[in-house]
């Protein structure tokens, strides 16, 4: 079962500790990824695969991964997924896969992949690519929120490196795994009114 299909079937049961360790295990993988220099350029939630065997979670899909020495500009993937720069024509990068993530963490946040409402075409890539991101539509802890904003900045300088994203993230999995019926520290509330985009 793919991430898309276990979010479809056990969001609305989703614990913050579970969605937060859900995303811990995903970057753990991509950390691996990256550490032996590579990325894998086509990152989403069809390619996130879940073994209830032992409750685990797997980056499949590895077709496009490759050594971040070899560009590649051709673009591929998912458009919801795939970083403004790389829609603009500069290629993979780390930074690119990070950006992924956030999108990752919007949808495993949420239960929905990010602009589900929006066809996939040319105005979504421009909107992107303008700055567009998904909106929160309900409370979201605010660690957890201001880690996938900084990976999804338009700036890929500004986006964690996958070691930086993976301690932070551990962090917030810790905190959550200790105290795992307390309140959040802070969440984020939104008006529940605002469409999902």
């Amino acid at each position: 079962m793919n991430l898309r299909e276990y979010l479809q079937q056990n969001h609305n049961q989703l614990t913050w500790n579970e969605r937060i360790k859900i995303t811990y295990l995903i970057i753990d993988k991509l950390y691996y990824i990256h550490k032996e220099n590579s990325i894998h350029r086509d990152l989403h939630s069809g390619n996130i695969l879940y073994s209830q065997f032992n409750d685990s979670w797997r980056i499949s899909d590895l077709g496009f991964c490759g050594p971040v020495d070899k560009p590649s500009t051709s673009i591929y993937g998912n458009l919801p997924y795939i970083a403004p720069e790389v829609i603009n024509g500069k290629g993979y990068t780390y930074k690119s896969d990070i950006y992924s993530i956030a999108m990752l963490m919007w949808e495993i946040s949420f239960g929905q992949p990010p602009f589900m409402n929006y066809e996939h075409d040319y105005i979504l890539a421009i909107n992107i690519i303008d700055g567009i991101r998904p909106k929160i539509i309900s409370e979201i802890p605010s660690e957890y929120k201001s880690l996938m904003e900084q990976c999804w900045d338009a700036d890929p300088v500004k986006r964690p490196d996958i070691y930086t994203l993976f301690n932070k993230i551990n962090e917030i999995k810790l905190y959550y795994q200790n105290k795992p019926d307390e309140l959040p520290r802070s969440i984020i509330k939104v008006d529940k009114k605002q469409s999902i985009v």
